[in-house]
């Protein structure tokens, strides 16, 4: 049995004494003494009533001093704990047990407290191994819509091109409400332990903010009113927000959606007619292609142990292509507008290389949907037939 010292002078429990008391008491077993001395006024009544709310207990001094014997008390209540994840880091654990709750991972969890419910709770359907470093790429790269952008750089646009510019902007923000939307409904329910998963949504709910308010303001950068909003171009975008499933999700709005998000954005910056919309699509393409990335990473992970995604992933896509059936697709007022905007000029051989650039985008995007749809598994006919069932809306 330990038998130790501690000379607290003058320091009362009502001033910090008790820090002194847990340093002095941490290395000693249950049931060690601990002399100490004091000479504050209050010492002989604060003591036992501290070691009494503690766990521990004061017996009678041999000599000078009182003597507190440590108990497991409150130190106790960490004897049956567990560590929010294995290693002293915390490795993130494929069934974060609910009550760890919001515990960071690798923290000391004690045992007691509540038990929230979040139904994103197993790894293979959130985890993707790129996640933390997509996150650090993301917190790196986040930039300021007043200043990333030069909104008072001059340039003159005919006022067809004009209009047309404004069409595509509108259209643009009307998507990405949606694709901030989706990724939002999904925060509360993933389970904290996979933080790295959360926090890159929230960058990517934060990044479709963004996005939102450049494409808006390049819209009104002329002082014209807004573009059209046709009712199929909605319907399309609903059926993204009223999905519940995570996988089914993020299949639908960043493995095809997103995706080829990405080659009309590209095609915006290459036949941008003025500075600030080719730069407000770049800032937006990068950004895009982050969230396609994980998009793609965590569904690859999750077909790997799960057999049956495929076939879920290909009634989704038959699901929501039977729902929008009856739709008119994408809102004619903005294919029109990206001819005109590739276009430049009514001139008709401009009209012509306009509505040519616009076919090559739909056939790229195409494309970049079959290859998605091959890296999760698909064969080459299968992802071409997908590829064919996907909203004509291109989100």
């Amino acid at each position: 049995m330990t038998a130790a010292v501690l000379d607290l002078g003058g320091l009362g429990l009502d001033s910090g004494a008790h820090l002194l008391l847990q340093r002095a008491l941490a290395p000693l077993r249950p049931g060690d003494r601990l002399t100490v001395h004091g000479h504050h006024p209050a010492l002989a009544v604060h003591l036992p009533a501290w070691c009494r709310a503690e766990g521990h207990r004061v017996e009678p001094p041999d000599g000078g001093g009182s003597v507190v014997v440590r108990g497991t008390g409150r130190d106790g209540r960490w004897l049956g704990a567990t560590r929010a994840g294995t290693g002293s880091r915390g490795v993130v654990v494929d069934h974060p047990p609910a009550r760890w709750g919001l515990a960071p991972r690798g923290a000391l969890v004690e045992e007691g407290g509540p038990e929230p419910h979040f139904d994103l709770d197993d790894r293979r359907l959130v985890w993707a191994e790129v996640a933390p470093r997509l996150y650090a790429h993301a917190a790196a790269r986040q930039w300021d819509p007043a200043t990333a952008v030069a909104w008072d750089e001059p340039f003159h646009l005919p006022d067809d091109v004009e209009a047309a510019v404004v069409q595509v902007m509108t259209y643009l923000v009307e998507n990405e409400q949606a694709a901030l939307i989706v990724p939002a409904r999904f925060l509360g329910r993933i389970h904290p332990h996979f933080r790295e998963v959360v926090q890159l949504l929230a960058v990517q709910v934060a990044d479709e903010a963004r996005h939102m308010e450049i494409f808006n303001r390049r819209a009104l950068l002329r002082g014209g009113p807004l573009g059209s909003s046709s009712a199929g171009g909605r319907a399309s975008l609903f059926t993204l927000v009223e999905e519940s499933d995570f996988a089914l999700a993020s299949f639908l709005l960043s493995v095809l959606g997103e995706g080829s998000f990405v080659d009309l954005l590209a095609f915006l910056e290459r036949y941008a007619p003025d500075p600030v919309t080719r730069r407000v699509a770049w800032l937006a393409m990068q950004d895009e292609r982050r969230h396609v990335l994980f998009g793609v990473a965590h569904l690859e992970e999750q077909a790997a142990v799960d057999p049956g995604l495929g076939s879920r992933l290909r009634a989704a896509v038959e699901r929501r292509h039977d729902a929008l059936r009856d739709t008119a697709g994408l809102n004619n007022d903005v294919f029109d507008a990206l001819v005109m905007v590739a276009a430049g000029s009514w001139e008709p051989e401009a009209i012509e290389t306009g509505y040519r650039r616009v076919q090559r985008l739909e056939r790229a995007m195409d494309e970049g949907r079959r290859r998605r749809l091959e890296r999760l598994g698909f064969s080459a006919g299968e992802a071409a037939e997908l590829s064919a069932l996907h909203t004509r809306n291109f989100m």
